[in-house]
């Protein structure tokens, strides 16, 4: 009965080992992700600081002049 119980826990216990390791590897996935966005999206406003910059000024003489 005592060896069956601690099967019992020994099984918990590693389940439980088992869901935070794959809890770590979500958070790991999503960090990657979010990383991977931050970097596009300073490439692509990189790449349109131009035209960014041509809308920005139109918007403040509109605002200046009205």
């Amino acid at each position: 009965m005592l060896e069956l119980m601690n099967r019992i826990a020994s099984s918990v216990a590693e389940r439980h080992r088992q869901a935070d390791a794959q809890r770590g590897q979500g958070l790991v996935e999503y960090g990657l992700i979010l990383v991977l966005v931050s970097v596009v999206v300073v490439v692509a406003l990189t790449a349109l600081s131009g035209q960014l910059n041509t809308v920005f000024d139109s918007i403040k003489n509109s605002l200046t002049a009205a």
